[in-house]
């Protein structure tokens, strides 16, 4: 496996991103109240590795900015 600098050293696979997920919405409450499809696809993104993390957070608030 390749290191990846858009995920960090400790978010270099789907499972290590799925903790640093779970770990951001228990300190980040809102990101835990995300529970429409859309913000559940852009977090099943993020796991796979096919959005970084500051690109999660940009497009969660653009989603909230449009409604």
């Amino acid at each position: 496996m390749a290191y990846d600098s858009r995920f960090g050293l400790w978010a270099q696979t789907p499972q290590q991103r799925a903790f640093v997920l779970q770990q951001m919405q228990d300190v980040i409450l809102s990101l835990k109240r995300q529970t429409s499809a859309e913000a559940q696809r852009l977090f099943n993104g993020y796991i796979a590795g096919e959005l970084s993390w500051q690109q999660l957070r940009q497009a969660l608030d653009q989603t909230q900015a449009t409604r």
